[in-house]
């Protein structure tokens, strides 16, 4: 591997053997499906690409951040609020 790097660290032979010793050892299921991201709701959430123009890109960033909520979680709560779904 060339200059391949994680968060900066050189990835070595010596790493990759000891990954793939530990693949080829198996892994714990029930451990590593409790990573990733949450649930949202009553399962797995759905990405829906939206468009907006920049001052209203703007404006959603500027209450976001105003309230401390993601993003993302600010188009949830208003997605909710006009669709009156809990």
């Amino acid at each position: 591997m060339a200059d391949e790097t994680i968060n900066g660290t050189p990835v070595t032979d010596k790493m990759i053997t000891q990954w793939a010793d530990e693949a080829e050892a198996g892994y714990d299921v029930a451990t590593l499906r409790k990573r990733g991201r949450p649930t949202i709701g009553d399962g797995p959430g759905t990405v829906v690409p939206v468009r907006l123009d920049e001052a209203l890109l703007q404006a959603l960033n500027a209450r976001a951040e105003q309230e401390h909520v993601s993003r993302s979680e600010a188009i949830r709560e208003a997605v909710r609020a006009w669709t009156q779904v809990a």
